[in-house]
């Protein structure tokens, strides 16, 4: 985590300037002068005008006292704008998340199972064209499908008339109807590698001597698939399933700029365009512990599935 933290800082810092340079830039793009006294009394009141390994080490102190930091760019506490954002970036990258696993386990399967079939063949295109179409593209399709066929505009997760309204049965009922897009798009990249990764170990596993052999003793084939063949094969589906999380939070990043989401996207891309170090610092970081909650949870789940990993 220190080192995530240390990598996560130094990549702001990269760019040459700082975000006082970026607002001179923009005053100056307006028509609007600012004199220099002024800039450096902004700097020192934003600590920039302090080396950057000091600085670090601040954000870094205050990071342990549970502070992010202030936003230089939205004037406000970091904790504060990703307050809301951050729930709904974790409620849409949870279902996502469900929504992958779920059908990239049956279609994975039935597939492996299937080999040749019509649905095997169904499935292989999703696959294929789920890993090759970009998410903000199909975000785009599923929104343009909508409007076209539908005439709603699904844009964002309420219509404007419930947008500021309190909650009621029918704002839920208005989220549901919105929620489906993002979901879909954000789980739809996911779930085709799944469903590649775990036809192709099934059908290897399937044609291996011990599934023979246990079919010309009598055991159902369906018994034989669920019981020996599947749990093999789950394997390199399991230490691979939990990098899922972070790969849907970044796919709803870009989806939330596109969609017109309440996530953590927008705000992402604002404070690295204005190299507001600390928003965007406290993001990339929240994205790289989510990689690292991913790597652990695929560690659990391949110790369940496979005893040899426990006794190694």
């Amino acid at each position: 985590m220190f080192i995530i933290c240390l990598i996560s800082f130094v990549i702001i810092e990269l760019p040459p300037g700082d975000f006082i340079t970026s607002y001179e830039m923009s005053l100056k793009q307006s028509g609007e002068t600012i004199d220099q006294a002024t800039l450096e009394l902004l700097r020192a009141r934003y600590g920039l005008d302090k080396p950057v390994v000091i600085r670090f080490f601040m954000w870094l102190g205050n990071l342990l006292k549970g502070d992010l930091g202030y936003s230089m760019l939205y004037q406000k506490p970091v904790s504060d704008l990703l307050g809301a954002r951050l729930w709904w970036t974790v409620l849409i990258s949870t279902l996502s998340t469900v929504f992958a696993w779920t059908f990239g386990f049956l279609l994975g399967v039935y597939s492996g199972t299937h080999q040749y079939s019509i649905g095997d063949y169904a499935f292989t295109v999703v696959g294929y064209l789920g890993v090759s179409i970009p998410n903000f593209l199909l975000a785009l399709v599923l929104m343009w499908i909508a409007f076209s066929a539908f005439n709603v505009s699904l844009g964002g997760l309420f219509s404007p008339e419930y947008a500021l309204s309190s909650w009621s049965l029918r704002k839920f009922l208005n989220l549901l109807q919105h929620l489906w897009i993002p979901i879909i798009v954000a789980g739809t990249d996911s779930m085709a590698g799944l469903i590649r990764v775990l036809r192709g170990n099934l059908l290897d596993e399937i044609d291996k001597p011990y599934v023979t052999a246990a079919k010309a003793r009598g055991v159902p084939e369906k018994k034989v698939y669920w019981k020996y063949p599947l749990r093999v094969a789950m394997i390199p589906f399991l230490s691979t399933a939990g990098w899922t999380i972070p790969g849907i939070i970044s796919g709803v990043v870009v989806t939330g700029i596109v969609l017109n989401l309440p996530t953590v996207g927008t705000l992402l891309l604002d404070s690295l365009k204005a190299q507001d170090m600390y928003l965007a610092g406290s993001l990339v970081l929240i994205l790289s512990i989510f990689t690292v909650i991913g790597t652990v949870v695929s560690d659990i789940l391949l110790a369940w599935a496979d005893p040899r990993a426990r006794l190694e």
